[in-house]
């Protein structure tokens, strides 16, 4: 199965966007003659591997090879080098350059930058001369399609970028992508943003429209395709991506790790009995079991594959013990089309159940709700010390510490510096970078104010009692009775808008706004933001408004189930396409906050 997905189903034209990258990338192979060798960015093999098949990298003259400290291996007398704009890659390059030269080797060297150059970077080429030993171009790649309904920024460390170092060339590659798709969809009319690095995009691509405007005079253009962008930052909700994900896809990404649409594991597992071999399972909308399921409660995918495959095995009988018809021989047939994606998927299921059966499972599960709730101080603050004491997982202590924190507004001081402590004492002194960067970040602090979490967990209906995950009435389902926050903010801004949450908007982290754009205030139709529109009248006339949301900073596969929840709903008007700049989990959250010389 292709690990590039189907996007024939998408509600915006998702294969334009991929057709031109591809056509783009193998541009550049083409227009350098000849055999080469294509050495990328290691970041940059999941985003190709979304683009080109490895054989199409080989039609066109192209041996691939990843950027490391290392020198390039390879007989090839071409080098092109694929790489994002960062000081430590021209680092890596200036190092391969040199030692070709000190070996007498002599090449041409190309470096494309993606998706734009910096001058930064080009400044620490001609410090190390060899930028004129350098064709250099740029390979665009601005956004990505992930999913039918999903495209990606391929942005790393946004969040410590924008939180802790100030860092704002991550904002300005976002508006950039969404200026270049207006370009093709027509200006987005209506923008709602909360958060500094959110805001902070919607202030870029403001200024991007005044310097390169699309065209919206005398409507010379279709009606836009987007109806409305919301963008939201990740520092806004920093709970939800420390909670444990419950949906089948948001499990697959906590317990095994879930990069560009596959997961890799041990071939045993999926059935293979090769010892030590690893294989890649792509996970996207082409595995029809998988589309069906992936947004699902966990608990409930394991019913729907246990009785999925009690209907199989009923057909199988019937069709050996009775005559059929050809028609029902057919029917028969197709179904066992599927046996592999059931195979697949009962394989995988039963490697989750080796972790989610697990008391010690459950018994987070407990502890998360209860931070949640912060109506239990005491048992929290007993229960992560002695997580501190047993020395347990460094991310799995830190997600906790963060909850506890942001649910209390920080801690008391006397509380703070003595977890403070017993957290150096745990896991090393080397560790003070971490925990000053997520101070920093507002994620781990002192209390300086009275809380304001209970306020907004009862405004928002964040706790939701009796949630029934098998035929879910809300999105709280995917975390068994949790609403993300930050969902239940976008639902709110396209049902009906963000004015009614004005105080409570006060109370989360960062700025928020609320705009109209270009021409379209004085057209009646987007007089108003979609949450005030008709909805009954756009569903008569089969049209659904199209809502782009985009997470500055990561999203989770639970938060990105809730919004296909939320369109999936009877009388929702909208469909909505998910931006992000990386897929997030607690963990992975963590990491990019824990310094290089902590690991």
């Amino acid at each position: 199965m292709s690990q590039i997905p189907n996007l024939e189903n998408a509600p915006l034209n998702l294969t334009e966007i991929r057709t031109r990258a591809k056509t783009e990338l193998l541009n550049i192979l083409r227009d350098i003659k000849g055999d080469k060798c294509l050495v990328i960015d290691p970041k940059l093999s999941g985003a190709l591997s979304l683009l080109v098949q490895s054989s199409e990298l080989k039609e066109n003259g192209a041996e691939l090879r990843h950027l490391t400290a290392e020198p390039i291996q390879t007989e090839r007398t071409k080098v092109v080098f694929l790489v994002r704009a960062q000081l430590d890659l021209m680092r890596f390059i200036c190092s391969s350059i040199h030692s070709d030269t000190s070996k007498g080797l002599h090449r041409e060297y190309y470096l494309y930058f993606v998706p734009r150059r910096l001058v930064s970077c080009e400044n620490v080429l001609a410090e190390e001369k060899v930028h004129e030993l350098l064709n250099i171009g740029v390979f665009a790649l601005y956004m990505l399609p992930l999913d039918e309904d999903v495209i990606s920024f391929e942005l790393d460390l946004t969040e410590k970028e924008g939180l802790v170092e100030g860092d704002e060339t991550a904002f300005w590659n976002i508006a950039k992508a969404i200026h270049n798709l207006e370009f093709s969809c027509g200006l987005i009319p209506n923008v709602r943003a909360k958060g500094k690095g959110a805001t902070r995009v919607a202030d870029v691509l403001t200024r991007m429209q005044t310097e390169e405007p699309v065209n919206t005079s005398n409507m010379g253009i279709p009606l836009p395709e987007i109806n409305t962008l919301v963008l939201l930052d990740r520092e806004v909700d920093m709970i939800t991506p420390m909670l444990t994900q419950l949906t089948y896809e948001g499990l697959i990404d906590e317990l095994l790790g879930v990069k560009n649409g596959a997961v890799e594991l041990d071939a045993s597992i999926m059935g293979n009995q090769q010892e030590g071999k690893k294989t890649k399972v792509p996970l996207n909308s082409s595995d029809k079991l998988f589309k069906e399921t992936r947004d699902l409660n966990f608990e409930v995918v394991v019913q729907v594959l246990r009785q999925k495959a009690t209907s199989m095995k009923q057909d199988y009988t019937e069709i050996s013990t009775t005559t059929q018809s050809v028609s029902e021989l057919k029917d028969f047939v197709k179904k066992l089309n599927s046996l592999p994606e059931m195979t697949r998927h009962i394989n995988l299921a039963q490697h989750l159940t080796t972790f989610t059966s697990k008391s010690v499972f459950a018994e987070r599960l407990d502890m998360e709700q209860t931070l949640v709730e912060a109506q239990s101080y005491d048992i929290c603050f007993d229960y992560i010390e002695e997580l501190l004491c047993k020395q347990e997982p460094l991310e799995k202590v830190l997600r906790l510490l963060i909850l506890f924190s942001i649910t209390n507004s920080g801690l008391p001081k006397k509380h703070f510096d003595y977890l403070r402590r017993e957290f150096l004492i745990s896991y090393g002194p080397e560790h003070i970078n971490t925990l000053d960067s997520l101070e920093k970040a507002g994620l781990l602090r002192k209390q300086d104010s009275r809380g304001n979490w209970l306020t907004i967990k009862r405004a928002l209906q964040l706790l939701v009692e009796d949630t029934d995950t098998a035929n879910p009435n809300d999105i709280s389902y995917v975390f068994s009775g949790y609403a993300p926050l930050s969902i239940r903010l976008v639902q709110q801004a396209i049902q009906s808008g963000w004015r009614s949450l004005e105080e409570i908007l006060k109370l989360l982290p960062g700025p928020h706004l609320e705009t109209k754009r270009g021409g379209f205030s004085s057209i009646p139709s987007y007089n108003t933001l979609p949450g005030s529109l008709n909805s009954s009248e756009k569903l008569a006339s089969g049209r659904r408004d199209l809502v782009l949301v985009v997470f500055v900073g990561g999203v989770t596969f639970a938060e990105i189930s809730a919004l296909r929840f939320l369109s999936s709903q009877e009388g929702m008007a909208y469909d909505l396409i998910i931006g992000i700049t990386k897929v997030v989990n607690g963990r992975t959250l963590i990491e990019t906050f824990i310094s290089d010389w902590d690991k």
